[in-house]
């Protein structure tokens, strides 16, 4: 199946960036998010994107007048009417995404694909709700979407090799590098880098060294472009230690226990780089 138009829910960070690489290689996306103002935001975003493209001489006006044209702003689930993937980008909650799975799976045409760019739930569970498990699989992007060259698709128990072949196509249709993996709490991506950050925090908690110092030694020793505690500022510690809770639980092994201190960081609002503080502190 060729994948001519889709559907991308959330239009944050994740889901706007996912939509403008989407726009870029040819397809026509829907934006969808619950309000009008989120869809506004995420547009915003995706100019300003293209805006320095063209600044820097990387694109010309017309091109970047071509991909705006190729998305369209939406705030009714029924658009899935209307496409051939869709892809979920909304908070990464069980409950949230398989409320959305159940609705999609009512409203979206019967070879339409679904897909979800969760980054740790497991994809089969997710799948479970909609009478289509066979059709859904894992497709996660890294931040930033524009620029980072992975895309990790992950099957679910019954995802299909067809499926699991036109979104590997779509991957590489979009300049990116698919990679196959199973569906396993984390998958590869964050059930490494996870593990890793909270590491690092646990040396904070511990004693051992400052978060500054710890970024240094990650930076200028294992040659990071950035150190784990900055990430996780940009990452947002919320997120952090939903992950690690997944894995924690997914796995039922002590070596993925969230440290205290990012525990106590989130009950203290202090979520990184979005909320103005965390590990350090923004303007």
């Amino acid at each position: 199946m060729t994948v001519q138009t889709v559907m991308v829910i959330g239009a944050g960070q994740m889901g706007s960036g996912i939509v403008q690489v989407h726009a870029m290689a040819g397809v026509q996306v829907f934006m969808h998010d619950l309000k009008a103002e989120f869809v506004e935001r995420g547009m915003n975003t995706i100019t300003k994107n293209l805006d320095r493209q063209v600044e820097k001489g990387r694109m010309t006006e017309d091109d970047r007048n071509a991909i705006l044209a190729r998305i369209t702003p939406s705030t009714d689930l029924q658009n899935a009417a209307k496409v051939d993937l869709v892809i979920e980008a909304a908070v990464e909650n069980m409950e949230i995404k398989q409320k959305i799975f159940s609705e999609l799976d009512q409203i979206a045409p019967e070879h339409t694909i679904l897909a979800t760019n969760t980054s740790s739930l497991p994809i089969t569970e997710i799948a479970a709700v909609t009478n289509r498990p066979e059709k859904v699989i894992g497709m996660h992007f890294m931040n930033p979407v524009p620029v980072m060259k992975l895309v990790e698709i992950i099957r679910g128990l019954a995802t299909t090799d067809a499926v699991y072949g036109t979104i590997e196509d779509l991957s590489r249709q979009l300049g990116k590098i698919p990679v196959e993996v199973n569906d396993f709490p984390g998958f590869v991506s964050n059930r490494i880098l996870m593990p890793m950050i909270n590491e690092a925090i646990y040396t904070v908690f511990e004693g051992v060294a400052t978060p500054e110092a710890v970024d240094e030694v990650m930076k200028l020793g294992m040659n990071h472009p950035m150190g784990p505690l900055t990430l996780a500022d940009f990452i947002g510690l919320d997120t952090c230690l939903y992950i690690m809770e997944t894995l924690h639980e997914g796995f039922g092994d002590d070596k993925y226990r969230p440290c205290p201190l990012l525990r106590k960081y989130v009950k203290a609002g202090w979520l990184g780089k979005k909320s103005g503080r965390g590990f350090y502190v923004y303007n």
